[in-house]
């Protein structure tokens, strides 16, 4: 009886559960959180959607906060490996505009048609409470160096505003998110409409 007890807690406690993977389940919950915000969604909400127990879904993510991070990791990583492969692949000597109109539109297609990972962490960056941002920070700086290596050849007249001018791009890019609809727009002309826009202020002369 003791051994049968014993048997039934190792296959309790060891013994993976029939569920859902976990990049589903990251899948839902960068698809909720993009959706409705960190505060709206709970963990039952998620395992809800990817058809499995709550209780379940802990066995994967110990909590919403190690869920949460995860999603908003995956991210940053999305678009830089989006933005990475198309800087890698534009041919030696392309000039700054290129490289950079490159860039936003890597960024663009990222934010709005590659994955709900990078709208969500857009979207809920500012809802989550400081511990959760914190731990977000490392991809986000990895990613806004690389917009640091981009733009310094365009900012040596003015090196002090080079991160000024990062926030500025990453910003302008993510808050088309508030007023675009991916689904009626086409998104390789709304980037180079933006790209127009900013570099147009990013290449110009500083007068004299």
């Amino acid at each position: 009886m003791a051994r049968a007890k014993l048997v039934e807690k190792e296959t309790q406690t060891s013994a993976p559960p029939n569920v859902a993977r976990p990049e589903q389940i990251l899948d839902v919950a960068a698809r909720q959180f993009r959706a409705r915000g960190y505060a709206a969604v709970s963990m039952r909400d998620i395992a809800t959607e990817a058809g499995i127990r709550t209780p379940s879904l802990y066995y994967h993510f110990a909590s919403k906060d190690d869920l949460v991070i995860a999603v908003m990791n995956r991210g940053i990583v999305v678009v830089r490996e989006a933005l990475t492969a198309a800087i890698d692949a534009l041919p030696p000597g392309a000039s700054d505009a290129h490289i950079l109109t490159t860039a936003m539109r890597a960024h663009l297609r990222a934010l709005h048609g590659l994955s709900d990972y990078t709208s969500a962490n857009v979207r809920i960056f500012g809802q989550l409470p400081e511990p959760l941002r914190r731990a977000n920070l490392a991809e986000r700086r990895a990613y806004q160096a690389i917009w640091s290596g981009l733009l310094a050849p365009v900012c040596t007249h003015e090196p002090s505003l080079l991160q000024a001018r990062v926030a500025f791009v990453i910003g302008a890019l993510n808050a088309t998110l508030e007023w675009v609809d991916p689904v009626r727009t086409d998104l390789e002309q709304l980037a180079d409409c933006l790209s127009g826009v900013l570099l147009h202020g990013l290449l110009a002369k500083v007068r004299t």
